[in-house]
């Protein structure tokens, strides 16, 4: 029973996890109204949660394998208590950076179920089983939507305090569900790096996954505060719209899963990449709202599509070294949302716009592209 339910319980952690990930960015118009922030440390503030994020990836890929899934749910949530209260009851800028920094845990525990999840299905269903478990994103999505309309009806304070009693009942449902009998991989972590460390497709799937997943993460923590300053809409239209962006990722990830499964992975990933590269030169293009809506939301499928195809490839090509693989690809994926909102922030400074930002993400699409292609061609040339 409890090996059945594994997927679901696995995807409601994610959920969980990631929910947590984004209070800051999804309550910032609240924020901003009750503590003065330096206007050039706005990004920072939403930035901040996603660089713990990114780098725990690798040791909580690790400890999955050594302690299983549960174990390294249960420590996670139990560690996210003092950060969420410290947020709701911070008072200076100081105090959020620090709080925010350590919300990183929630991001982080995606690389639990990429690594622990595949142990129970043959790898022909690996594809869509990561996609399933990246159905989790839509953590983001809800917070996105649910803590500005908590902060209208109350106050931001009480709406970042909720997530204390939703992590109590995720810790709670752990304890009861989690597997204590998930099959272990004992292998020293430097000794699996080693193996994998010289192989470039390793560093091709975080390059591909920098671009995908960073985008999401990038624009989900960028959009709420950028849609109110720059087209003045309130801080719970921007929130819904922002979860739209979040639901068709998280959606489409299960179908670039179930695509991978059967399709050449390689090529997906070449068509993830131009229309990565169109959505941003829609956004370039500094249109109304409509039409750049229409660009994110073009990006928000590319990006969905692009991480099921990417999370179908790493047991594919690591499969004993899924671990610190997993983690070292996801962490890459994060750290990809990290670095696009300073970027934007500070085009917009130099150059008062965001048009050079948006044409280096361009030109990182399409040196994506030519890498899957090249990638493709070289593995379709082995075959024959």
């Amino acid at each position: 029973m409890k090996k059945s339910i594994q997927l679901p319980l696995q995807t409601g952690d994610l959920i969980v996890g990631f929910m947590v990930w984004v209070i800051l960015s999804s309550l910032l118009p609240y924020i901003l109204q009750d503590i003065a922030i330096p206007p050039d440390r706005v990004a920072l503030v939403t930035a901040v949660p996603v660089i713990l994020g990114s780098v725990l990836r690798v040791p909580l890929g690790y400890l999955t394998n050594r302690l299983g899934a549960r174990t390294v749910f249960l420590a996670s949530f139990v560690c996210l208590l003092l950060p969420v209260w410290l947020i709701s009851e911070a008072t200076t800028y100081e105090a959020l950076i620090t709080g925010g920094v350590f919300l990183g845990i929630g991001g982080s525990v995606f690389s639990v179920g990429v690594t622990s999840l595949p142990k129970y299905y043959p790898r022909e269903r690996h594809g869509f089983v990561n996609g399933v478990y990246g159905f989790g994103n839509m953590g983001t999505a809800l917070t996105t939507w649910l803590a500005p309309l908590a902060a209208a009806a109350w106050d931001w304070r009480v709406a970042v305090k909720l997530y204390l009693v939703l992590l109590v009942a995720a810790i709670a449902v752990n304890l009861v569900l989690g597997d204590r009998a998930e099959p272990r991989v004992r292998t020293p972590i430097v000794a699996q790096i080693k193996t994998v460390w010289r192989d470039g497709r390793l560093w091709a799937l975080s390059l591909f996954y920098f671009v995908t997943f960073g985008a999401f993460v990038a624009l989900t923590v960028y959009l709420p505060n950028f849609l109110v300053t720059h087209y003045g809409l309130d801080g719970v239209t921007a929130g819904m719209l922002t979860s739209a962006f979040i639901v068709a990722a998280a959606t489409l990830r299960v179908l670039g899963g179930w695509l991978a499964d059967r399709y050449d992975c390689l090529r997906l990933l070449a068509v993830v990449f131009a229309a990565l590269a169109m959505g941003a030169a829609v956004l370039a293009l500094a249109p109304g709202l409509p039409v750049y809506l229409a660009g994110i939301y073009l990006i928000s499928a590319a990006c969905g599509i692009g991480n099921g195809a990417v999370f179908k490839l790493v047991p594919t090509y690591f499969l004993g070294q899924a671990g610190p693989v997993n983690g070292l690809v996801s962490m890459w994926g994060g750290l990809g949302g990290f670095f696009p909102p300073l970027v934007l922030a500070a085009s917009t400074a130099v150059f008062g716009s965001n048009v050079p930002g948006l044409a280096l993400f361009a030109a990182f699409c399409i040196a994506c592209l030519g890498v899957a292609a090249w990638m493709g061609r070289k593995e379709r040339a082995q075959a024959s």
